[in-house]
């Protein structure tokens, strides 16, 4: 195990207010400081360890062998932490997210998967390389909108372009309330803007492989400290270049955590960031005769009379309907099976108790 190690190039420590502590953070953290623990932010996570910045530098400690089997409860990237210092230090309890990015497991399990905790603002990276995929882009919308992060959309590759104008038109149509940059990482176009909207907080750059993610990030941070890949000629997808999530340091203030390409993108627990995302069905949903519409052929519809009107499209509706249901789906997948480790703890004590009673009925 790596020992701690001073940064060099921040005499006397590092100032983690540079990477997000607060005085919020600070009096949470009061009863670690007492227990003689260090405040950490994660920086990478690996299988079983992670990198982290402490006041003192970059650190590599050890996670707790007794991980909890939930993944939502597992450190991750962006995650503020107590580390026990020493010669093989770790990391020994997480303090209180204020908001995570959570997309639902790739094992099509129940569990959701944590992408970075504690974001301010999700840079939702769109390709101007191909026409938009408006389905896509609704769903990493509500993935940051759920998550408790301001979005924005930075349309990549804008040089690439064949109508930015018309792109920005569509986007801005899927996104309502969401600032939209078009931006070119090879000619620095709108790269200052875009770093401008991030402030000194936490940013997390999303979006699928090949949309310039990477790329992006190394054109904000000034430096080529993110791998980079080119996409496939055939159908422009990316590689994966990116397999690890990774919080770096950015030159303006505040940081930024880079995210491996997202080609499924399944959500979780997101019904708050639905309602964000498809705004304006909300509104006019308000405004229907009946508070129990279902946008269907009800009589004093208010949807339905924005899509004869021409003023919502029919796709956006469906696309609202199906994200609801996958949304409910989860949710009933998640309450069966809290249920059921609900029932198997229950089974387990009374096993354990019938067993204790045994032991003294035979000792008596």
């Amino acid at each position: 195990m790596n020992s701690s190690f001073i940064d060099p190039s921040v005499p006397g420590g590092v100032d983690l207010s540079r990477y997000g502590w607060t005085p919020a953070l600070d009096d949470a953290f009061a009863g670690h400081r007492r227990a003689g623990l260090l405040p950490a932010r994660i920086l990478r996570v690996h299988r079983g360890s992670c990198d982290a910045i402490t006041e003192h530098g970059p650190i590599r400690a050890a996670l707790p062998a007794h991980q909890a089997t939930d993944p939502l409860a597992a450190p991750c990237t962006g995650d503020w932490g107590a580390l026990r210092p020493g010669r093989e230090p770790e990391l020994t309890a997480l303090l209180p997210r204020r908001g995570a990015i959570v997309r639902s497991s790739a094992s099509r399990t129940s569990h959701g998967q944590v992408l970075a905790a504690n974001v301010d603002t999700a840079v939702v990276a769109v390709s101007l390389a191909a026409p938009p995929n408006a389905a896509r882009l609704e769903r990493f919308l509500a993935l940051a909108w759920a998550g408790g992060a301001q979005p924005v959309i930075a349309l990549t590759k804008a040089d690439l372009a064949a109508d930015a104008s018309a792109a920005h038109d569509e986007v801005n149509a899927l996104a309502p309330g969401v600032a939209i940059v078009p931006t070119s990482a090879a000619t620095g176009h709108n790269v200052d803007v875009l770093a401008a909207l991030l402030g000194e907080g936490t940013a997390v750059l999303l979006g699928p492989s090949g949309a310039g993610k990477s790329t992006l990030g190394n054109a904000l941070l000034g430096e080529e400290l993110l791998a980079t890949g080119a996409v496939r000629a055939q159908d422009g997808k990316g590689r994966h270049t990116t397999v690890h999530r990774e919080l770096v340091p950015l030159p303006t203030g505040g940081v930024l955590i880079d995210t491996p390409g997202l080609r499924a993108i399944s959500l979780h627990d997101a019904a708050g960031g639905l309602e964000q995302v498809f705004a304006e069905i909300e509104r006019l949903a308000e405004l229907c005769r009946f508070g129990d519409c279902a946008h269907d052929r009800e009589p004093g519809c208010a949807v339905r009379a924005a899509i004869q009107a021409g003023d919502l499209a029919e796709r956006r509706l469906a696309s609202y309907r199906k994200l609801q249901r996958e949304t409910a789906w989860q949710a009933s997948r998640t309450d069966a099976r809290l249920r059921d480790e609900r029932v198997d703890r229950q089974k387990s004590i009374t096993s354990h108790l019938r067993a204790t009673y045994r032991f003294r009925d035979r000792q008596a």
